[in-house]
């Protein structure tokens, strides 16, 4: 299982960090890293004609609502990642189903980096970073493996 190297991290610094952010969170650079990503976030056909009026949309709001519960999924099975695998899995067909290459989630594990950083100041050290990097990383590679378990062209 590819969860399994994630027992030695710190449970209880991811569960404090993600308590003094989960209530501030948005993306505000996800289309300064990547303006390309903008045409994945159409609803009702609506095309935004800027970063900023799509960060400001309720279903882009809501996208990312959606996406911090996954995030708040990870930290609260830390210790039990893999009971997350199947979600997971399907949670990336969908993504790959509406046009999201898995390279984009690089992009969002950037912002999402951003976010902890200006979100918890000082307390935001290398050894923090990389223990929600690599929390990130297990969670888009178990989302990659819903893109491995689709033939080519589906």
């Amino acid at each position: 299982m590819m969860f399994q190297q994630l027992k030695d991290e710190p449970v209880q610094m991811h569960k404090d960090n993600w308590r003094k952010i989960q209530d501030h969170v948005h993306h505000p650079r996800l289309f300064d890293l990547d303006p390309d990503l903008l045409p994945l976030f159409q609803y009702n056909c609506k095309q935004f004609a800027s970063p900023q009026e799509c960060l400001s949309a309720p279903e882009f709001l809501d996208h990312i609502r959606k996406v911090m519960l996954v995030i708040d999924a990870a930290v609260s099975h830390l210790e039990n990642l893999s009971c997350l695998e199947e979600y997971l899995c399907n949670l990336g067909k969908k993504h790959q189903a509406v046009g999201v290459k898995v390279e984009s989630f690089s992009t969002v594990g950037e912002s999402l980096l951003y976010m902890l950083e200006k979100c918890l100041g000082a307390a935001f050290s290398p050894e923090v970073q990389e223990a929600w990097s690599k929390l990130y990383s297990a969670v888009v590679k178990a989302m990659q493996r819903g893109w491995e378990s689709l033939p080519e062209g589906d």
